[in-house]
């Protein structure tokens, strides 16, 4: 079997089988793409160890991140192993393939006032009626309240959220649904975008979203079926999209933490905020998602920095 008719199969087991998240099939068909260009139209047996090293090897004189090498170091190990078990090949060539540790890095985290400040800030903005106002203030209300990924926020429908118990339903990575608490001023916030800016936004586009759903407040809202059942729209009508939410997020907070920043910011924050507050790491955890307790363990290392900032600047004997 040729190399890329491989790649292909892996990739529909991957998505199809595995359920893994699009951005992680895409980025694995990017990365086989890349070792069938280098390899050529060659067998699938004929890769051996030497023809990965070197392909890896490029990378880093390309200049490529350690985080993009070890996710393609993932990639290439996972379709070898898929490809030995389902007898495409006798023998693993990717097993002594080692991964490049990456290095550690600390999250972007704004402090609670800059958020607050930037939050009464879109809450102004968006108090005189602007649909794409209202909408901007209740995307960020949700992405700090709720601390969700961008993916989850954008996939939100109308009936996902439960007013009564202030809480969401998001589908997370894997396919894996959970619920998770949102705040009053994200309600509030949310509701005024239903009854005010979610209509207007729903009119223009080509065919109406959202029926009779459209302008209901937050404590009516009902599934109005297909596309029309997103909760958040973009300019033109559509479903809001996460490169529109980038730009909001770059555009608001960028500013405040001096460097371009993505949505994933309000949500390291949002995890900082609740440890300071002292809540439970294993709730966080529950809130964020992760598989793993590891992965919530770093912002108690974002605590931990902030926590000796203060006492190098407060302790007469620091």
């Amino acid at each position: 079997m040729r190399i890329a008719e491989a790649a292909e199969a892996y990739l529909r087991h991957i998505d199809e089988v595995r359920r893994l998240s699009p951005a992680t099939v895409r980025a694995y068909r990017s990365d086989l793409a890349g070792l069938a260009a280098v390899c050529g139209d060659v067998e699938l047996s004929a890769v051996d160890l030497e023809v990965l090293r070197d392909w890896l090897w490029q990378a880093v004189q390309r200049g490529d991140s350690r985080a993009t090498i070890a996710r393609r170091t993932a990639a290439v190990r996972g379709f070898f192993a898929w490809a030995t078990e389902t007898e495409r090949i006798e023998t693993d060539p990717s097993l002594r393939l080692v991964t490049p540790k990456r290095g550690k890095t600390l999250p972007k985290v704004a402090t609670a006032q800059s958020l607050e400040g930037m939050l009464a800030r879109l809450e102004q903005a968006a108090a005189e009626g602007d649909p794409v106002a209202l909408r901007d203030h209740a995307v960020l209300e949700v992405l700090y309240g709720a601390a969700v990924r961008v993916s989850e926020l954008c996939g939100l429908d109308l009936d996902d959220l439960d007013p009564q118990r202030r809480t969401a339903r998001v589908l997370g990575k894997g396919s894996k649904e959970r619920v998770v608490p949102f705040g009053l001023p994200a309600l509030r916030a949310v509701d005024a975008y239903l009854v005010r800016g979610r209509p207007a936004l729903a009119a223009r586009a080509d065919t109406p979203i959202g029926g009779a759903a459209a302008g209901r407040s937050a404590s009516g809202v009902a599934r109005a079926g297909g596309a029309a059942s997103a909760l958040f729209l973009g300019a033109r009508g559509g479903r809001l999209g996460p490169r529109a939410v980038y730009d909001l997020v770059s555009r608001e907070l960028g500013p405040e933490l001096g460097a371009q920043v993505g949505p994933h910011a309000l949500r390291h924050s949002a995890a900082t905020h609740l440890l300071d507050g002292g809540a439970d790491l294993r709730a966080v955890q529950e809130i964020l998602g992760h598989a793993s307790l590891g992965t919530t363990q770093i912002y108690t290392h974002v605590s931990s920095e902030r926590l000796a900032a203060s006492y190098r600047l407060a302790h007469p004997r620091a």
